[in-house]
């Protein structure tokens, strides 16, 4: 079972076989990478910038989803019961939304109350060439949500460093996890660097010695390439 705290959800493209992931606080507003992590059964979005109920059309196709928890989104409107109902009619496999048991009543409720989802939400384009939504330019752009995003991504990486017997980053080095950051190239080298931090506690020590090996060939070529350059 592989469990990710990551500040992007377009990592997910390439963890197919991801299975708990927790994406809270995240100024998270799309849900497309994770419509091909077919083993995925508990999925953590509280608090993000998920605007639309038809970002559920990522998920309904996957198989092993029992737990959800999508609460102070958006596109949970100003009515629970309609939501909920949404929310259970596209995915009745669930078997907890939003830390709350789904009963065989509420199953059979959503039919008649719930909104089925057949198409996936509109998209727009920004200049960059990063999907965006309104809402999640407007929320990112405030102190609030900067501050949590940076706080919870350094906390979580910290965790995985100690675990891993490394130094933790210092709060003065993390801006590159900062919201701030717009370029696309940027955030996915920070994906994939949090994803290897994570994904090392899975090898063992045959494992670890190819890692060591690999980075320190690649590190070599690095400084060389410097030198060069200089």
């Amino acid at each position: 079972c592989f469990c990710l705290f990551l500040p992007q959800i377009s990592i997910c493209r390439d963890l197919p076989n991801i299975e708990v992931i927790t994406f809270s606080v995240n100024a998270i507003s799309d849900l497309e990478p994770l419509n091909q992590c077919q083993n995925l059964s508990e999925l953590y979005l509280r608090k993000n910038n998920i605007a639309s109920l038809n970002e559920l059309f990522y998920l309904k196709n996957l198989p092993r989803l029992r737990v959800l928890w999508l609460s102070e989104n958006p596109c949970c409107g100003s009515d629970p019961h309609h939501y909920r109902m949404t929310v259970l009619r596209n995915l009745p496999s669930l078997q907890k939304l939003d830390n709350q048991a789904v009963t065989e009543e509420e199953l059979s409720q959503a039919l008649v109350d719930g909104e089925e989802i057949t198409a996936p939400p509109a998209r727009r384009n920004v200049g960059n060439g990063c999907p965006e939504s309104t809402e999640s330019s407007a929320a990112e752009s405030t102190t609030e949500t900067e501050s949590e995003l940076l706080n919870f991504s350094l906390e979580e990486t910290n965790k995985i460093r100690e675990e891993l017997g490394m130094k933790p980053v210092p709060k003065d080095k993390f801006s590159s996890f900062s919201p701030r950051e717009t370029d696309c190239n940027c955030k996915k080298r920070n994906n994939v660097l949090n994803a290897i931090l994570l994904l090392t506690k899975e090898l063992d020590a045959e494992g670890l010695e190819i890692i060591h090996q690999t980075v320190g060939r690649r590190l070599q070529a690095f400084r060389k390439k410097e030198l060069q350059e200089e």
